[in-house]
C-alpha cells in the first residue's frame, strides 16, 4: 500500500496519468469498499483541489452519502433527482458546465458551479456514483470523464 501521495503539476491529463498508478497502489490489496472510497476521495481532492469530491451508494431506491471530502452534503438522493440521481438513472457520466442550468439541480452548496458525476457499474447495474463539484463554471471536460471513469473502475463495488 502506498504511504504518501505525490502531488504533481502539469496538464490535467498529466496529473491524472501520474495519479492513476498511485491510486492503484493505494487500493491494491484492500477489500473494504468504504476505505477505498475514502482514500480515493481524499486523493482526488488533494490532487485537484476541487470544491467537493465524494461517493453516493445505491441503497434501495436512493443514493446514500458515502465517504467524501469537502463541506457537508445532501444525505439521500432519489433516482432521477439532481445530477447524481440523473447519472444513476441514465447509467452514464454527466458533465454539467453550469449547475444552475441543470433542471432539478440539488443545491447542497451555493459555491458549487459545475459538476461531473460518474456512475459506478458492476455487472450492468449502477451501485453508486462518484460526484465531483467545482466552484468554477465549466470546469470539467472529456479528460476528466475518461480518467474518472478509469478511477471508479479501480473500486471493487
Amino acid at each position: 500500500m502506498a504511504e504518501d501521495l505525490l502531488i504533481v503539476s502539469g496538464s490535467k491529463e498529466e496529473q491524472y496519468r501520474q495519479l492513476l498508478p498511485q491510486l492503484e497502489g493505494l487500493l491494491q490489496g484492500e477489500e473494504d469498499i468504504v476505505a477505498n472510497m475514502a482514500n480515493t476521495a481524499a486523493a482526488l481532492k488533494e490532487q485537484f483541489k476541487w470544491w467537493w469530491v465524494g461517493f453516493y451508494v445505491v441503497k434501495g431506491d436512493e443514493l446514500v452519502l458515502g465517504p467524501f471530502q469537502g463541506p457537508v452534503a445532501c444525505t439521500r438522493i432519489k433516482k432521477g433527482r439532481g445530477v447524481c440521481g440523473a447519472a444513476w438513472e441514465q447509467a452514464k457520466t454527466l458533465i454539467v458546465p453550469d449547475v444552475e442550468q441543470f433542471p432539478g439541480h440539488i443545491a447542497c452548496s451555493s459555491f458549487s458551479k459545475s459538476e461531473i458525476v460518474v456512475p459506478i457499474v458492476k455487472n450492468g447495474i449502477v451501485t453508486g456514483v462518484l460526484d465531483v463539484d467545482s466552484e468554477h463554471l465549466d470546469h470539467f471536460d472529456l479528460t476528466d470523464q475518461e480518467y474518472l471513469e478509469k478511477i471508479v473502475g479501480l473500486l471493487n463495488f
